[in-house]
């Protein structure tokens, strides 16, 4: 969640006013290790597509430890194991975690009578590059390409994703990120959360579809960081994020989407770190 960042903060950064406010944070290529750990609220979709909503406990993790990140972005894990650079960093490291979408009950009448979906256990790697110091000594624009496969017998296929964030404070004790991505997902993916069988429309009177794979979103995520010490390396923060994700193709027009839910997506949390 901590990686993602802004693109509406290079404009303020770019100010005068926030030249001056940022020469006082510690030294940019500091390598020093240090652990941050969130927890709060989030409310999120009660599955891919739907337009009910519930909510959720949110934690996540960003690290340092002899050189090597580690983050969390919502159910996975991600381990940078290439040290960072004082200008350019190249990002190379594995990803796990697990898909709940479908994989307990649904608020939704209709759609509670479909198969429930296993949980997915999903691994993989991401590689990307990272340019540092674009608009002051401290921000990013990142560069990542992501993909992972269910390793498990859920949806059984693999997801890429590309991404491209950017990230700055905007004074010692408020950072500011945002982030744009996409999934592109396989026609096995497609079939096993979004198709109707002709058994499934028996179950729930839903019509037959038969999902194709391709493009399935795009998303826009945002995120704000408050130090509550007045500085953002060290002690208790509040944080707030958002996303909005509007599905594409098939995974918008399947009837579980199209007559039951919302191709539009929400995703909003809010909560507490502490950085050490």
């Amino acid at each position: 969640m901590f990686r993602s960042i802004a693109a509406a903060a290079a404009f303020l950064a770019a100010t005068p006013a926030l030249a001056q406010d940022v020469q006082p944070l510690p030294n940019p290529n500091d390598r020093s290790d240090y652990w941050q750990l969130a927890g709060g609220v989030g409310n999120t979709p009660d599955y891919e597509g739907s337009d009910d909503y519930r909510l959720i406990p949110a934690a996540a993790l960003r690290a340092r430890v002899s050189g090597i990140e580690i983050s969390s972005n919502s159910t996975y894990l991600y381990v940078d194991v290439i040290p960072s650079g004082e200008k350019m960093d190249i990002l190379l490291g594995p990803i796990a975690g697990v898909r709940l979408n479908r994989s307990s009950k649904i608020k939704d009448d209709v759609v509670d009578l479909l198969p429930e979906r296993k949980t997915a256990f999903e691994v993989g790697g991401f590689g990307g590059v990272a340019f540092k110091g674009l608009t002051n000594p401290y921000d990013a624009l990142t560069l990542r390409l992501d993909v992972v496969k269910d390793v498990g017998n859920a949806h059984e296929s693999t997801l890429v994703t590309p991404n491209i964030s950017f990230s700055t404070p905007l004074s010692r004790s408020f950072y500011a990120s945002a982030s744009l991505s996409a999934d592109f997902v396989t026609d096995r993916f497609a079939e096993y959360y979004f198709s109707i069988s002709p058994s499934d429309s028996l179950a729930s009177g839903l019509p037959v579809f038969d999902a194709d794979g391709g493009r399935k979103n795009i998303k826009l995520g945002l995120l704000g960081n408050y130090a509550l010490s007045g500085d953002l390396t060290k002690g208790w923060s509040l944080f707030g994020l958002g996303s909005y994700s509007r599905l594409h193709g098939d995974f918008a027009r399947s009837p579980i989407v199209e007559d039951r839910g919302s191709r539009n997506q929400w995703f909003l949390a809010a909560g507490a770190a502490y950085t050490f």
